[in-house]
């Protein structure tokens, strides 16, 4: 078996981001990321507008519930709607709902209520208030309370933030008393602003840090094919960062998505990675790369990139 305990599978690959991926396709590449051994599952309402969810479920129903963590999130709530059109925030293929943001204490038991039935589960080990960056008075006010509450009731073991903005992150560390960060493509090869507040900050308060979007959205996979960055196209000198970083890579003949993959392992204050694939051969080529060498030289020549 892999050493893949400090990896959880995301849910937004199976769920049709960027792409449709149909029911037979989600299940084997959760399958196969549990074959790989992984047994940390990622979700949110907002992943497919709930298909993440209800998918992850209908795999995990099978395994007992002791042997794996889900952690899901709140801060949109799902609406039935037969007028929702395909390709929302670039998702493909999802179920006829609309997302509405709600960061109210009511929403948070909502969405809990209505995640749990999505995944056919009675708990979540981790729960996340996601992307709350324009709304984090109201969070604070109302959302971060009853989060504190539920753990402190045993609804759920751990609280935090899933958020792309390092700054967002760092006022809920110093203003709550959350035990997670979830930091989506801040701490990366190529942007690494986590690292100079963030990550020392949570080492200090004992919080966990989950990285996510360490491919940058696709840049770090294939800067020449998939020069997308931050969900959007990539500004030419990120593409040149990204190429030079390739060439580098080549001349240790590692491919630079495993460079990618392993570089936020390398830092004690990261807890956890999260692998964004979401098919079967997306993830087994993902376990490759986390398990393929990497020589020293090369992190110090990447280094210099930054």
């Amino acid at each position: 078996m892999n050493d893949v305990a400090d990896i959880v599978l995301g849910g937004a690959g199976y769920a049709g981001l960027f792409r449709a991926v149909d029911e037979a396709d989600a299940q084997a590449g959760i399958a196969a990321a549990w074959d790989a051994g992984i047994r940390a599952f990622d979700t949110a309402p907002h992943y497919g507008a709930g298909s993440s969810e209800e998918r992850l479920g209908r795999f995990l129903r099978s395994q007992p519930r002791s042997s794996y963590s889900v952690s899901t999130k709140v801060g949109r709530l799902l609406y039935d709607d037969p007028l929702a059109s395909d390709g929302i925030d670039d998702f493909y293929g999802a179920p006829k709902r609309s997302r509405r943001r709600d960061y109210s204490a009511d929403g948070v038991r909502r969405s809990l209520e209505d995640s749990l039935q999505r995944l056919g589960m009675d708990r979540v080990d981790l729960l996340l208030i996601h992307d709350p960056d324009d709304h984090q008075d109201q969070t604070l006010a109302a959302a971060m309370p009853e989060l504190e509450r539920m753990r402190a009731a045993g609804i759920v073991a751990g609280i935090g933030v899933g958020v792309n903005d390092v700054d967002v992150a760092l006022r809920f560390v110093r203003e709550t008393t959350i035990d997670h960060v979830m930091i989506a493509g801040r701490y990366t090869l190529l942007d690494r602003r986590a690292d100079t507040e963030l990550l020392p900050e949570c080492a200090r308060r004992g919080i966990r840090v989950l990285v996510a979007g360490v491919l940058n959205s696709g840049i770090l996979a294939d800067p020449t094919r998939r020069a997308t960055f931050d969900y959007r196209p990539a500004q030419r000198d990120i593409i040149e960062r990204a190429q030079a970083m390739e060439r580098i890579c080549a001349k240790y003949d590692v491919p630079l998505r495993a460079a990618a993959l392993q570089f936020p392992r390398r830092n004690p204050a990261v807890g956890a990675t999260v692998i964004g694939a979401g098919i079967k051969t997306e993830i087994e080529d993902t376990i490759a790369m986390l398990n393929t060498a990497v020589p020293e030289d090369l992190w110090h020549e990447l280094d210099r990139c930054t």
